[in-house]
């Protein structure tokens, strides 16, 4: 049996998980990226996407996270999201209403740095609207 560790899954509005797990996938910035107990201590950006969590008790949870940042060490995950919800709760409205807002805050953009990472994030949302939700 693979050696559990602490994981946390925090939003502004609730804890949404706080479990001992055996591995976690984050959607990193740059990656997706597997943790298991035991793991380099690691600080990472959260890009929109999904976090699956196998629990130690058996079974597995995911769960739409749209942005933050993780903190990674050896005895835990602490995965802070901007905005998180269960996979079975994110429907296309959510997202369609994210996605407009981000575009709207693309036509405002103050630099061409803040809207190409504005359009980064766009494409993310994307993505995340076409594989949580397919067609």
């Amino acid at each position: 049996m693979a050696d559990s560790f602490d994981f946390e899954l925090v939003s502004p509005e609730r804890l949404l998980l706080s479990e001992k797990v055996t591995e976690v996938v984050i959607p990193a910035t740059l990656g997706e990226m597997t943790v298991m107990a035991k793991h380099a201590p690691t600080m990472t950006t959260i890009k929109p996407g999904v976090v699956t969590v196998k629990l130690a008790s058996g079974g597995t949870k995911k769960y739409v996270v749209f942005g933050g940042f993780a903190d990674i060490l050896p005895t835990g995950c602490t995965l802070l999201a901007e905005s998180a919800v269960p996979q079975d709760e994110a429907n296309r409205d959510l997202l369609q209403q994210r996605i407009d807002a981000l575009r709207q805050d693309i036509s405002d953009a103050p630099t061409d740095e803040h809207r190409t990472k504005l359009e980064h994030m766009l494409a993310d949302l994307t993505h995340l609207n076409h594989a949580v939700l397919p067609a």
